[in-house]
């Protein structure tokens, strides 16, 4: 476990980066664990897909098909692999727990699907 400094109040990450209490989440620790992921800047359209996956997961406990994410967002239909290549960086940004049962495959590194 780490514990990271966000805007004055710390919060706790396990050793994987995923947050340990979905309710310490805001902007401000997205940013910061989206540093962690390598991603410098949030902008508004990352902003807007992790919150949607944050209220998904909220209502139905679980990680929403990627093309869904796009469509309901009204981006395109890969918005999430281009805005933060990997979906499981975007799953750990929006401050989600770690889902070990949830894996992604990828041919050519850029677009991703979700392996069952």
């Amino acid at each position: 476990m780490t514990q990271l400094e966000c805007a004055g109040k710390n919060v706790t990450i396990d050793n994987d980066g995923f947050l340990t209490n979905i309710d310490d989440w805001n902007e401000d620790v997205a940013r910061v664990l989206a540093k962690r992921e390598g991603v410098d800047e949030l902008d508004d359209h990352q902003i807007e897909i992790i919150k949607f996956m944050r209220e998904y997961y909220k209502k139905f406990q679980a990680f929403p098909i990627l093309n869904y994410v796009c469509k309901n967002v009204h981006q395109p239909k890969n918005c999430v692999s281009e805005a933060f290549v990997n979906p499981i960086k975007a799953w750990k940004i929006a401050g989600l727990p770690q889902a070990s049962h949830i894996n992604f495959e990828t041919v050519d590194g850029e677009h991703y699907v979700l392996d069952i």
